[in-house]
């Protein structure tokens, strides 16, 4: 079972480094919540880490902030041990630079 303090604690954290990232940025809550399509009130929310925010502005957060792709690594599937190690072990291509390709063509050819 998860420890609800827990939560509470990752949310503040998170609450924190959003505050953190807006402040770095030099945004005033007002102008970051306009872009965000949120009320100052819930822009201070989701920077105390209310568990209440709706996850859809959180996302429009992490696009906004250039972050959007970070998302993704949440929930991943976990990538399996033996695929890795496959793909570890297949031979890396190479490629012939471009003019040593012409230079074996017939002179009509290039």
């Amino acid at each position: 079972m998860v420890v609800i303090s827990e939560v509470d604690a990752a949310l503040a954290a998170l609450g924190q480094r959003l505050r953190a990232e807006r402040l770095r940025r030099n945004e005033a809550q007002r102008v970051f919540a306009a872009r965000l399509g949120v009320s100052v009130p819930t822009l201070h929310k989701m920077e105390q880490g209310d568990g209440g925010v709706q996850v859809r502005h959180w996302i429009t957060a992490l696009y906004i902030l250039g972050r959007l792709g970070e998302l993704d690594a949440l929930l991943r599937e976990p990538e399996s041990l033996f695929e890795k190690y496959r793909r570890q072990q297949q031979p890396k291509r190479q490629r012939a630079s471009r003019q040593s390709n012409c230079r074996s063509l017939p002179e009509q050819m290039r």
